[in-house]
């Protein structure tokens, strides 16, 4: 299915993160976040090239020791953050085509910040984004039906009301409507998606529900956490 389409990972790695000061580099289980997501794009061998894309150069220094190519800074700006994801994406596409003498056809974005990934999850997404036709895939996880937007209250001026008046026609969680949440694991878009329609979204886009365990990375008590359920598995 894939055998003529050329696959490429990015790995956003900005320096200035706030939570946690260069989370991207800091250790996890003994090694460095960033390098969790380099070994599992090692065990998906579609992939033909990953980069970091990155504005610091100490992340550079260890996202290369790791197998992640670093084919030159980040410009400034695109360094701040308040950058969306849509031009780093496109800047990262544009250096690594230039790069290899070469277009690719599908882009991954694989955040450091989700060390529990699984191969299983980006071999999903590729999948997913061929055989069914889309031009944005993203991995995402179910709601729990007690955080429904629909039972979510709200209060205004001292008094406490539904955030969303239809929530008062709700009496059964039969009535909920499942929903989810993009939970940062894996994001898989053409290249149409990111350089003509010039969106993360796309206009067909797709999803691949995950039911594993995995953190998204943004406090202490998140690698904590990582580093519980890593130990376990």
């Amino acid at each position: 299915m894939h055998e003529n389409l050329r696959i490429l990972a990015v790995v956003p790695a900005r320096g200035g993160s706030k939570g946690v000061p260069l989370k991207n580099i800091k250790l996890l289980a003994g090694l460095p976040l960033i390098a969790h997501t380099a070994r599992v794009i090692q065990q998906v061998p579609r992939i033909d090239r990953a980069v970091v894309s990155t504005d610091h150069t100490e992340i550079a220094r260890i996202a290369t020791e790791h197998g992640l190519a670093c084919l030159g800074p980040r410009p400034d700006d695109l360094s701040g953050d308040r950058i969306s994801d849509l031009p780093v994406l496109q800047h990262a596409l544009e250096q690594a085509e230039a790069a290899d003498g070469c277009r690719y056809d599908i882009i991954l974005m694989l955040q450091p910040t989700s060390p529990l990934r699984l191969p299983e999850d980006i071999d999903a997404c590729i999948d997913k984004l061929v055989a069914d036709g889309h031009d944005a895939v993203w991995t995402v996880s179910p709601i729990d039906l007690k955080f429904h937007p629909l039972k979510v209250l709200r209060i205004d001026e001292g008094k406490l009301d539904l955030w969303d008046s239809r929530g008062h026609q709700i009496i059964a969680r039969q009535q909920l409507e499942p929903l989810y949440y993009r939970n940062g694991i894996c994001y898989a878009f053409t290249r149409s998606c990111l350089m003509e329609t010039c969106s993360i979204y796309g206009t067909h886009a797709g999803a691949c529900i995950v039911n594993h365990a995995f953190v998204n990375i943004d406090t202490e008590s998140d690698f904590q956490t990582a580093e519980t359920l890593l130990t376990q598995s």
